[in-house]
């Protein structure tokens, strides 16, 4: 039973005169399938998988054969969160090796750690076409890709490029590599600093702007937001066509985290994201003004994502990390991962929804792409955001985040609206209801209709711990035509 404190005071919403603040791309929402899923691999263990409640290095990673890109139920729940973008990417990129023959080594050569097979890339390719989703990709940095002195040469790249052509396969954008300010992580020479790594990119955007002119370049791809970041950042500026960078609040319990999911509703919490993307976007205004910004990869935490990565309790940082950066005017952001260790939308095994998942398609179906001034301040324990409404004319959505445990909110609004509301009776359990309904696929892995309940003029309560999404028609606002 939830102790509930006294209803905060309520703010006054004028939907009609919500100012256009930003524009996202229509693909905003998206998703990374690590490069290591895909050609089969070590990756992060999901803790159902382990035996103890501890973690050591040895318990880290799982060794886990390629996904299946063919299933039906993950093509047609990937499907559902149509147009994004697909990231084939991760740490592992950074040293796979493409295999551009019918008869790939069986095992890596010398300077790779992993293969990729052009039957592989094919499915990665199919996937793409299946979903309306173009690959965002980055290459391999490793030692194999190096000549004599050290440098990168590109015919890997070269190959991967012609065979994506060969294949029908569309990259609409890469990054040269992953995660550079972290280089003996992914697989980079020794002492590679930004000096090594400015001369590379040089060559990989010479590269790709003869090679492969249509591909959107993205840069620098970094994690961190020290002053190695800002250094690659710096020598790779001149020669992006957008800015890309990566966010996680905090290590998992799996790299010695220390995050409880106690903190995970918390206004703090919430924040990081918003704190990444100043440092980001102060380097781009310096370094690359105008340039647009894409977020690459995120989820809860590195390194497979806290046991509450796959429960309601992350779907509050999901959403707000998506109202927030949106307002913010960044263009893309892509989750890590749809489907592989406990940050995945879809649970690994059985490719079923999590609530973030639910989540997801919510925002896919409600937030347009014309972002909205709800012309109210960010209150402790409540965010209130506001998009035109997607495929609705003279609409908006606002999505109502009351990620305070204890305390009910309200909003009045003038006119009636439609109600989404998510909540959970047991936030840690996976699961996950929509207005009192608990969501879940229907028979033949049917997605079932998520529907509305009508909420009159006047004011709304929301009650603690809990995300609405509220649709009002005819809302007369002249940004939303």
């Amino acid at each position: 039973m939830v102790c509930t404190k006294a209803i905060a005071a309520e703010p006054t919403l004028d939907v009609a005169r919500m100012p256009r603040i930003a524009t996202i791309d229509p693909r905003f929402q998206s998703y990374n399938i690590e490069m290591v899923e895909v050609t089969g691999g070590r990756f992060w263990k999901p803790y159902a998988a382990a035996d103890a409640r501890t973690y050591p290095k040895a318990e880290r990673f799982a060794a886990r054969a390629p996904i299946d890109l063919h299933d039906g139920r993950l093509r047609s729940l990937a499907a559902a969160l149509a147009p994004a973008y697909l990231r084939v990417s991760g740490t592992w990129a950074n040293s796979t090796f493409f295999a551009d023959s019918d008869a790939p080594p069986s095992a890596p050569p010398a300077g790779f750690k992993g293969v990729l097979t052009q039957r592989r890339w094919r499915d990665v390719i199919d996937f793409s076409h299946a979903v309306d989703a173009p690959i965002v990709t980055s290459f391999a940095i490793s030692a194999g890709t190096r000549d004599s002195e050290g440098r990168w040469t590109s015919e890997q790249a070269r190959q991967l490029l012609s065979f994506t052509r060969s294949a029908g396969g569309q990259i609409a954008a890469a990054e040269f590599m992953n995660e550079p300010d972290l280089p003996a992580i992914g697989g980079a020479p020794d002492r590679y600093d930004a000096k090594a790594y400015g001369r590379d990119f040089a060559a990989f955007r010479a590269f790709m702007k003869d090679t492969a002119s249509d591909v959107t370049i993205l840069g620098p791809g970094t994690i961190g937001t020290t002053a190695d970041a800002q250094a690659r950042f710096a020598v790779s500026a001149a020669g992006i066509d957008a800015v890309s960078y990566h966010h996680y609040g905090a290590l998992s319990a799996r790299c010695s985290g220390n995050r409880t999911a106690k903190q995970a509703l918390s206004d703090e919490w919430l924040a990081r994201t918003g704190r990444t993307f100043a440092f980001y976007k102060t380097l781009r205004d310096r370094l690359a003004p105008g340039k647009p910004i894409w977020l690459t990869e995120t989820a809860e935490t590195a390194c497979g994502g806290n046991r509450w990565a796959a429960t309601f309790i992350d779907t509050f940082r999901y959403l707000d990390q998506l109202g927030r950066l949106a307002k913010a005017g960044v263009q893309v952001v892509m989750h890590n991962t749809l489907a592989a260790s406990d940050y995945g939308l879809l649970d690994e095994r059985t490719h079923l929804p999590r609530p973030n998942y639910w989540a997801a398609l919510l925002w896919r179906r409600l937030m347009g792409t014309r972002v909205l001034d709800a012309g109210i301040s960010r209150q402790p324990g409540f965010h209130v955001y506001a998009h035109c409404t997607r495929d609705m004319s003279d609409a908006i959505t606002l999505l109502v985040i009351n990620n305070d445990r204890q305390t009910q909110r309200k909003l009045t609004l003038a006119a009636a609206a439609q109600r989404y509301t998510l909540a959970s009776p047991k936030p840690a359990d996976g699961t996950v209801q929509l207005n009192g309904s608990s969501l879940a696929l229907g028979a033949s892995d049917q997605i079932l209709a998520l529907k509305g309940d009508p909420a009159a003029a006047g004011a709304i309560v929301f009650a603690p711990a809990t995300i609405t999404f509220l649709t009002i028609a005819s809302a007369g606002n002249s940004n939303c035509p």
